[in-house]
């Protein structure tokens, strides 16, 4: 019910996101789904990837800070109050939202999220039937 995410760990210097993408494109690896978040000198670059083995093998042969992480695909009606139902279910649990992003598929937001327990944030998706995508169906995309 997760999916692997890549983050790679980027210095805020000029080329390096043209670098990292470069190597992935190289590889015909696709970006189904990317966010940065930065600082004045570094940035985490977050990627759902089509084949995320392939990329963190890659990276890391070419000496990028780079891990994978399990996270959420939750599957929403592409607004704001859509996004507020979705996540007030993980609230009502207790569970804080660590970060979130989205892209659309299909006429539908797919919203990523991490969550600071993993465990309770499925029983979450499971008790509140909510609409999830598994990573086989990011990947066929």
């Amino acid at each position: 019910m997760t999916v692997t995410q890549i983050s790679i760990f980027l210095e805020n210097k000029f080329g390096k996101l043209s670098e990292i993408l470069s190597l992935l494109g190289n590889e015909n690896i696709r970006i189904i789904a990317a966010t940065v978040a930065d600082t004045s000198e570094f940035g985490i670059l977050r990627l759902i990837v089509s084949n995320p083995q392939k990329a963190y093998e890659l990276l890391k042969r070419s000496n990028v800070s780079v891990n994978m992480t399990d996270v959420l695909a939750i599957a929403a009606e592409p607004c704001a109050g859509s996004f507020a139902k979705t996540l007030a279910c993980f609230t009502k649990a207790g569970l804080t939202i660590e970060y979130m992003y989205c892209f659309s598929l299909n006429g539908k937001a797919i919203l990523i999220l991490r969550t600071n327990n993993r465990e309770a944030a499925l029983d979450v998706i499971r008790t509140n039937n909510l609409e999830y995508r598994m990573e086989s169906d990011l990947i066929k995309m």
